[in-house]
């Protein structure tokens, strides 16, 4: 039986990093998010490698790829040259972006900078930037969700945290949040724990974290990229009212909730995700919130 993936480096924007590739056809190129990596793909992987060429991203600084120990390193703008670069550098002129989590902001941010590269755009789990902003401005109770984001600011304590008892509490994210507890199994938390474990993986994780101010001050636009919004309704972390007013910045957007369905959204709901994720690169998707 052949693997249902294999394993690849890149160079883009003077760096290397890993990813897994299945399938032939054009490009959809996977973004994970925080504590992740590629392996959070795994349901979607071989589902559209039917189709398409599937490229999922250990980004930068997470499992396999490089990890560059300045904090400046993990800035926004940095995070869209490499999406880009791996884009050309695969030999593509475009592609569909999909992102989670972390891997949605880029994804977001990356739409705003390069349109011309992107057929369609799959966002989860991650609302608008002008959205997130707005709410951490103006919601106290935002705030309150995102109070581990003061954390990440601190020097030291939070990588402490995070690998004190064998990465108990990296871990504990995946199972403690999900609404069904049989979507992590121990396998999935070890490899979790295992990439996290890489040398210099955490701080390089958490310096994302460290760099939101790139998002104050910015104006975004109308996208004109094709955009669907996947959203998990049971998130903890960031509340479904931040999709409210999404279609104000995209000209052609769809939302489709998943209740039930933890943060984690891709590997939780696999089945649904996937069942949308089709109707919408297939064309027979209706805009607007379902």
């Amino acid at each position: 039986m052949p693997p249902l993936w294999t394993h690849h480096t890149i160079a883009t924007n003077g760096i290397r990093l890993h990813y897994v590739a299945a399938g032939e056809g054009p490009l959809m190129l996977l973004l994970h998010g925080f504590p992740e990596f590629w392996y959070s793909w795994r349901h979607q992987i071989p589902e559209f490698a039917q189709a398409y060429r599937v490229v999922a991203l250990d980004l930068r600084g997470y499992n396999e790829s490089d990890k560059p120990q300045a904090t400046r390193a993990y800035q926004m703008r940095e995070l869209v040259e490499d999406v880009r670069g791996v884009i050309t550098g695969l030999g593509y002129e475009h592609c569909v972006l999909v992102g989670h989590d972390w891997g949605g902001a880029i994804a977001w941010t990356f739409a705003y900078e390069h349109p011309e590269l992107l057929q369609k755009l799959v966002v989860m789990n991650l609302p608008h930037p002008a959205k997130f902003t707005a709410a951490l401005q103006s919601n106290p109770q935002q705030w309150l969700r995102s109070w581990y984001i003061l954390l990440f600011q601190l020097p030291g304590l939070p990588e402490w945290l995070l690998q004190w008892d064998h990465y108990a509490a990296l871990t504990a994210v995946f199972r403690d949040q999900a609404v069904d507890k049989r979507a992590f199994t121990e396998a999935d938390l070890a490899a979790y724990r295992q990439a996290a474990a890489k040398p210099g993986a955490l701080t390089a994780m958490l310096n994302y974290y460290r760099n939101l101010d790139v998002l104050w001050g910015r104006t975004w636009g109308r996208l004109d990229v094709p955009t669907l919004l996947i959203w998990g309704e049971a998130d903890v972390a960031l509340g479904k009212e931040l999709t409210a007013g999404t279609h104000e910045y995209v000209r052609e957007f769809y939302l489709r909730y998943i209740p039930r369905c933890s943060h984690w959204v891709q590997q939780e709901q696999p089945d649904a995700v996937n069942q949308y994720l089709w109707a919408f690169l297939r064309g027979t998707l209706a805009t607007g919130y379902g």
